[in-house]
């Protein structure tokens, strides 16, 4: 079995930052891509950003120039630099990891609320 767990959300005052971290565990698994979704209330779920293994990334247009996605490929460790936080960022980040198979395993998301 393979375990995604997501830290760093919480509450964040309009234009300030947050980081946060997803680790792998369990069984070793080699991820093609890693990244991060979100879900607001009310809304679907939506790519914010991801990373492949060779350090290609593809951000959402509404998070281009205020967030950065990382990762530590030997560790499984994916990270989301938030920077400019706005209110319309406020939603459940989910981390989510694929094989090069195509098999996606999701952990189960951080609450990043941001508001005055």
């Amino acid at each position: 079995q393979v375990q995604l767990v997501e830290s760093g959300g919480g509450l964040v005052q309009p234009g300030g930052s947050l980081r946060l971290s997803c680790a792998a565990s369990g069984r070793i698994v080699i991820f093609n891509t890693m990244g991060w979704y979100r879900q607001a209330p009310g809304k679907q779920r939506e790519l914010v950003a991801h990373m492949t293994r060779g350090g290609s990334t593809n951000y959402a247009d509404s998070v281009k120039g205020r967030f950065t996605i990382s990762r530590d490929n030997a560790k499984n460790w994916v990270f989301l630099q938030m920077d400019g936080l706005r209110p319309d960022d406020t939603a459940v980040y989910y981390c989510i990891a694929e094989t090069s198979g195509g098999t996606q395993y999701w952990g189960q998301g951080t609450q990043v609320t941001v508001s005055s």
